[in-house]
Protein backbone atom coordinates (compact mmCIF):
# COMPACT_ATOMS: atom_id res chain seq x y z
CA UNK A 1 0.00 0.00 0.00
CA UNK A 2 1.49 3.30 -1.12
CA UNK A 3 -0.01 5.66 1.45
CA UNK A 4 1.59 8.81 0.03
CA UNK A 5 0.42 8.25 -3.56
CA UNK A 6 -2.97 6.96 -2.42
CA UNK A 7 -3.57 10.09 -0.32
CA UNK A 8 -2.56 12.36 -3.20
CA UNK A 9 -4.76 10.50 -5.70
CA UNK A 10 -7.81 10.63 -3.44
CA UNK A 11 -7.32 14.32 -2.75
CA UNK A 12 -6.97 15.18 -6.45
CA UNK A 13 -9.99 13.07 -7.41
CA UNK A 14 -12.06 14.77 -4.71
CA UNK A 15 -11.11 18.34 -5.66
CA UNK A 16 -12.02 17.90 -9.34
CA UNK A 17 -15.69 17.17 -8.50
CA UNK A 18 -18.35 19.75 -7.74
CA UNK A 19 -21.34 18.92 -5.50
CA UNK A 20 -23.69 19.16 -8.50
CA UNK A 21 -21.60 16.48 -10.25
CA UNK A 22 -22.68 13.92 -7.65
CA UNK A 23 -26.23 15.06 -6.94
CA UNK A 24 -25.43 17.16 -3.84
CA UNK A 25 -26.41 20.72 -3.02
CA UNK A 26 -23.51 23.19 -3.05
CA UNK A 27 -24.76 24.96 0.08
CA UNK A 28 -22.83 27.98 1.43
CA UNK A 29 -19.91 29.41 -0.55
CA UNK A 30 -16.86 27.16 -0.41
CA UNK A 31 -13.31 28.27 0.24
CA UNK A 32 -11.72 25.49 -1.81
CA UNK A 33 -12.88 23.68 -4.97
CA UNK A 34 -14.25 20.18 -5.02
CA UNK A 35 -16.07 17.99 -2.56
CA UNK A 36 -15.50 18.08 1.16
CA UNK A 37 -14.06 15.01 2.85
CA UNK A 38 -17.29 14.35 4.70
CA UNK A 39 -19.19 14.40 1.41
CA UNK A 40 -16.94 11.75 -0.13
CA UNK A 41 -17.33 9.66 3.01
CA UNK A 42 -21.11 10.03 2.84
CA UNK A 43 -21.21 8.98 -0.82
CA UNK A 44 -18.95 5.99 -0.14
CA UNK A 45 -20.83 4.89 2.98
CA UNK A 46 -17.85 5.15 5.35
CA UNK A 47 -16.96 7.28 8.33
CA UNK A 48 -15.49 10.73 7.75
CA UNK A 49 -12.72 9.91 10.23
CA UNK A 50 -11.58 6.87 8.26
CA UNK A 51 -11.59 8.71 4.94
CA UNK A 52 -9.70 11.63 6.49
CA UNK A 53 -7.02 9.24 7.74
CA UNK A 54 -6.60 7.87 4.21
CA UNK A 55 -5.98 11.38 2.89
CA UNK A 56 -3.60 12.03 5.77
CA UNK A 57 -1.47 8.97 4.86
CA UNK A 58 -2.27 7.09 8.05
CA UNK A 59 -5.29 4.96 7.22
CA UNK A 60 -5.36 1.18 7.47
CA UNK A 61 -5.61 -1.01 4.37
CA UNK A 62 -9.04 -0.44 2.78
CA UNK A 63 -11.02 -3.52 1.78
CA UNK A 64 -11.98 -4.29 -1.80
CA UNK A 65 -15.57 -3.35 -1.00
CA UNK A 66 -14.42 0.00 0.37
CA UNK A 67 -12.25 0.68 -2.70
CA UNK A 68 -15.20 -0.08 -4.95
CA UNK A 69 -17.34 2.36 -2.96
CA UNK A 70 -14.65 5.05 -3.19
CA UNK A 71 -14.31 4.56 -6.94
CA UNK A 72 -18.07 5.01 -7.28
CA UNK A 73 -18.18 8.06 -4.99
CA UNK A 74 -15.32 9.78 -6.84
CA UNK A 75 -16.77 8.93 -10.29
CA UNK A 76 -13.59 7.15 -11.38
CA UNK A 77 -13.21 5.56 -14.78
CA UNK A 78 -12.26 1.88 -14.93
CA UNK A 79 -8.61 2.80 -15.55
CA UNK A 80 -8.65 5.14 -12.55
CA UNK A 81 -10.38 2.50 -10.45
CA UNK A 82 -7.65 -0.02 -11.27
CA UNK A 83 -5.02 2.57 -10.33
CA UNK A 84 -6.78 3.11 -7.00
CA UNK A 85 -6.70 -0.63 -6.30
CA UNK A 86 -2.97 -0.81 -7.13
CA UNK A 87 -2.15 2.10 -4.82
CA UNK A 88 -4.01 0.34 -2.01
CA UNK A 89 -2.05 -2.87 -2.58
CA UNK A 90 -4.99 -4.77 -4.08
CA UNK A 91 -5.45 -6.51 -7.40
CA UNK A 92 -8.15 -4.75 -9.43
CA UNK A 93 -11.17 -6.73 -10.60
CA UNK A 94 -10.28 -8.91 -13.54
CA UNK A 95 -11.98 -8.24 -16.89
CA UNK A 96 -15.29 -10.04 -17.29
CA UNK A 97 -15.94 -10.32 -13.55
CA UNK A 98 -18.65 -8.58 -11.52
CA UNK A 99 -16.73 -5.67 -10.01
CA UNK A 100 -19.61 -3.49 -8.80
CA UNK A 101 -17.99 -0.47 -10.45
CA UNK A 102 -20.61 1.85 -11.92
CA UNK A 103 -19.71 3.67 -15.11
CA UNK A 104 -19.42 7.45 -14.54
CA UNK A 105 -21.82 8.07 -17.42
CA UNK A 106 -24.59 6.11 -15.73
CA UNK A 107 -23.93 7.91 -12.44
CA UNK A 108 -24.09 11.26 -14.23
CA UNK A 109 -27.55 10.44 -15.56
CA UNK A 110 -28.63 9.10 -12.16
CA UNK A 111 -27.53 12.31 -10.43
CA UNK A 112 -29.62 14.40 -12.84
CA UNK A 113 -32.86 12.53 -12.09
CA UNK A 114 -34.22 14.40 -9.09
CA UNK A 115 -37.96 13.76 -9.36
CA UNK A 116 -38.10 10.14 -10.58
CA UNK A 117 -37.01 6.94 -8.81
CA UNK A 118 -33.89 5.65 -10.56
CA UNK A 119 -31.23 3.06 -9.75
CA UNK A 120 -28.30 1.23 -11.32
CA UNK A 121 -28.21 -2.55 -11.01
CA UNK A 122 -25.89 -5.25 -12.24
CA UNK A 123 -27.27 -7.90 -14.54
CA UNK A 124 -27.23 -10.43 -11.68
CA UNK A 125 -29.20 -8.37 -9.16
CA UNK A 126 -26.64 -6.23 -7.33
CA UNK A 127 -28.03 -2.80 -6.40
CA UNK A 128 -25.07 -0.57 -7.28
CA UNK A 129 -26.47 2.94 -6.88
CA UNK A 130 -29.74 4.73 -6.11
CA UNK A 131 -30.98 8.28 -6.17
CA UNK A 132 -32.99 9.82 -3.34
CA UNK A 133 -36.35 9.03 -4.93
CA UNK A 134 -35.42 5.37 -5.34
CA UNK A 135 -34.52 5.18 -1.66
CA UNK A 136 -37.84 6.83 -0.77
CA UNK A 137 -39.67 4.24 -2.87
CA UNK A 138 -37.94 1.00 -1.86
CA UNK A 139 -35.44 1.85 0.90
CA UNK A 140 -31.66 2.11 0.81
CA UNK A 141 -30.62 -1.16 -0.82
CA UNK A 142 -27.22 -0.14 -2.18
CA UNK A 143 -24.84 -3.08 -1.90
CA UNK A 144 -27.68 -5.58 -1.62
CA UNK A 145 -28.24 -8.44 -4.06
CA UNK A 146 -31.96 -8.29 -4.80
CA UNK A 147 -32.19 -11.90 -5.98
CA UNK A 148 -30.70 -13.15 -2.71
CA UNK A 149 -32.99 -10.83 -0.79
CA UNK A 150 -36.09 -11.98 -2.70
CA UNK A 151 -35.55 -15.64 -1.79
CA UNK A 152 -34.05 -15.35 1.71
CA UNK A 153 -35.12 -12.11 3.46
CA UNK A 154 -38.32 -11.84 5.47
CA UNK A 155 -40.55 -9.05 4.21
CA UNK A 156 -38.65 -8.65 0.93
CA UNK A 157 -41.84 -9.20 -1.11
CA UNK A 158 -44.19 -7.01 0.90
CA UNK A 159 -43.91 -4.08 -1.51
CA UNK A 160 -45.51 -6.07 -4.32
CA UNK A 161 -49.00 -7.54 -4.80
CA UNK A 162 -49.10 -11.25 -3.85
CA UNK A 163 -50.43 -12.20 -7.29
CA UNK A 164 -47.15 -11.00 -8.83
CA UNK A 165 -44.80 -12.84 -6.48
CA UNK A 166 -44.48 -16.01 -8.56
CA UNK A 167 -43.75 -14.18 -11.79
CA UNK A 168 -41.26 -11.83 -10.15
CA UNK A 169 -39.48 -14.83 -8.65
CA UNK A 170 -39.21 -16.32 -12.13
CA UNK A 171 -37.80 -13.04 -13.46
CA UNK A 172 -35.05 -13.14 -10.82
CA UNK A 173 -34.10 -16.73 -11.60
CA UNK A 174 -34.22 -16.33 -15.39
CA UNK A 175 -31.98 -13.28 -15.24
CA UNK A 176 -29.44 -15.04 -13.06
CA UNK A 177 -29.44 -18.10 -15.32
CA UNK A 178 -28.77 -15.95 -18.39
CA UNK A 179 -25.81 -14.29 -16.68
CA UNK A 180 -24.22 -17.56 -15.55
CA UNK A 181 -24.50 -18.91 -19.09
CA UNK A 182 -22.96 -15.78 -20.59
CA UNK A 183 -20.15 -15.52 -18.02
CA UNK A 184 -19.47 -19.04 -16.68
CA UNK A 185 -16.10 -17.99 -15.23
CA UNK A 186 -17.52 -15.09 -13.19
CA UNK A 187 -17.36 -16.28 -9.56
CA UNK A 188 -20.01 -13.89 -8.19
CA UNK A 189 -23.14 -15.14 -10.00
CA UNK A 190 -21.99 -18.77 -9.79
CA UNK A 191 -21.54 -18.55 -6.03
CA UNK A 192 -24.96 -16.94 -5.64
CA UNK A 193 -26.62 -19.75 -7.58
CA UNK A 194 -24.97 -22.38 -5.37
CA UNK A 195 -25.97 -20.47 -2.23
CA UNK A 196 -29.62 -20.07 -3.23
CA UNK A 197 -30.02 -23.63 -4.47
CA UNK A 198 -29.02 -24.77 -0.99
CA UNK A 199 -31.01 -22.13 0.90
CA UNK A 200 -34.33 -21.97 -0.98
CA UNK A 201 -36.50 -24.83 -2.21
CA UNK A 202 -38.45 -22.34 -4.30
CA UNK A 203 -35.28 -21.13 -6.03
CA UNK A 204 -34.13 -24.71 -6.63
CA UNK A 205 -37.44 -25.64 -8.26
CA UNK A 206 -37.39 -22.56 -10.49
CA UNK A 207 -33.77 -23.15 -11.41
CA UNK A 208 -34.61 -26.68 -12.52
CA UNK A 209 -37.36 -25.31 -14.79
CA UNK A 210 -34.61 -23.72 -16.91
CA UNK A 211 -36.56 -20.58 -17.90
CA UNK A 212 -34.39 -17.93 -19.54
CA UNK A 213 -37.01 -15.42 -20.74
CA UNK A 214 -39.85 -14.29 -18.47
CA UNK A 215 -42.05 -11.26 -19.13
CA UNK A 216 -41.85 -8.67 -16.37
CA UNK A 217 -45.25 -7.70 -14.95
CA UNK A 218 -46.41 -4.11 -14.69
CA UNK A 219 -44.51 -2.48 -11.84
CA UNK A 220 -47.07 -2.10 -9.07
CA UNK A 221 -45.61 -1.02 -5.72
CA UNK A 222 -47.56 -1.09 -2.46
CA UNK A 223 -45.85 1.79 -0.68
CA UNK A 224 -46.46 1.95 3.11
CA UNK A 225 -47.21 5.70 3.09
CA UNK A 226 -48.49 6.88 -0.29
CA UNK A 227 -50.30 3.68 -1.31
CA UNK A 228 -50.36 1.73 -4.58
CA UNK A 229 -48.15 3.00 -7.41
CA UNK A 230 -48.47 1.69 -10.99
CA UNK A 231 -45.20 2.81 -12.55
CA UNK A 232 -43.76 2.59 -16.04
CA UNK A 233 -40.20 1.25 -16.10
CA UNK A 234 -37.58 2.26 -18.64
CA UNK A 235 -34.24 0.43 -18.74
CA UNK A 236 -31.02 1.87 -20.16
CA UNK A 237 -28.31 -0.73 -20.84
CA UNK A 238 -24.58 -0.02 -20.52
CA UNK A 239 -21.98 -1.21 -23.01
CA UNK A 240 -21.89 -4.98 -22.73
CA UNK A 241 -25.27 -4.91 -20.94
CA UNK A 242 -23.62 -5.80 -17.60
CA UNK A 243 -25.29 -2.83 -15.88
CA UNK A 244 -28.80 -1.42 -16.17
CA UNK A 245 -30.24 1.97 -15.28
CA UNK A 246 -33.87 1.62 -14.13
CA UNK A 247 -36.08 4.73 -14.25
CA UNK A 248 -39.67 4.67 -12.96
CA UNK A 249 -42.30 7.21 -14.01
CA UNK A 250 -46.05 7.79 -14.01
CA UNK A 251 -48.47 9.27 -16.53
CA UNK A 252 -49.30 12.93 -15.69
CA UNK A 253 -52.82 13.42 -14.40
CA UNK A 254 -53.11 9.96 -12.88
CA UNK A 255 -53.48 9.12 -9.21
CA UNK A 256 -50.08 7.41 -9.32
CA UNK A 257 -48.51 10.63 -10.64
CA UNK A 258 -49.95 12.56 -7.70
CA UNK A 259 -48.75 9.93 -5.25
CA UNK A 260 -45.27 9.99 -6.80
CA UNK A 261 -45.20 13.75 -6.30
CA UNK A 262 -46.17 13.21 -2.66
CA UNK A 263 -43.35 10.68 -2.32
CA UNK A 264 -40.90 13.24 -3.67
CA UNK A 265 -42.05 15.70 -1.00
CA UNK A 266 -41.81 13.33 1.94
CA UNK A 267 -38.51 11.94 0.65
CA UNK A 268 -36.57 9.86 3.13
CA UNK A 269 -38.68 10.52 6.20
CA UNK A 270 -39.03 7.58 8.56
CA UNK A 271 -41.57 5.37 6.80
CA UNK A 272 -41.84 2.89 9.68
CA UNK A 273 -44.32 5.15 11.49
CA UNK A 274 -47.06 4.19 9.06
CA UNK A 275 -49.23 1.56 10.70
CA UNK A 276 -49.95 -0.50 7.60
CA UNK A 277 -49.54 -4.20 6.86
CA UNK A 278 -46.49 -3.33 4.78
CA UNK A 279 -44.77 -1.02 7.25
CA UNK A 280 -42.45 -3.79 8.42
CA UNK A 281 -40.78 -3.85 5.01
CA UNK A 282 -38.62 -0.71 5.32
CA UNK A 283 -36.16 -2.07 2.76
CA UNK A 284 -38.19 -4.01 0.22
CA UNK A 285 -36.74 -5.34 -3.01
CA UNK A 286 -37.66 -3.58 -6.26
CA UNK A 287 -37.09 -6.84 -8.15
Amino acid sequence: MDRIELADFLRRARTRLAPCDVGLSAGPRRRTPGLRREEVAQLAGMSTDYYTRLEQRRGSHPSRQMLTALARALRLTEVERDHLFHLAGQEPPRPGSSSGHVRPGLLLILDRLHDLPASVMSDWGEMLAQNTMSMALVGDLTGTNLTRRWFTAAGARDLFPPEQHDQLARVHVAGLRAVTAARPDDPGPAALVAELRAASKEFEALWESHDVVVRRPLKRFLHPVVGALDLDCEILLSDGHSQQLFVYSAQPGTQTYQRLELLRVIGLQDLTIAATPHSAATRPSPA
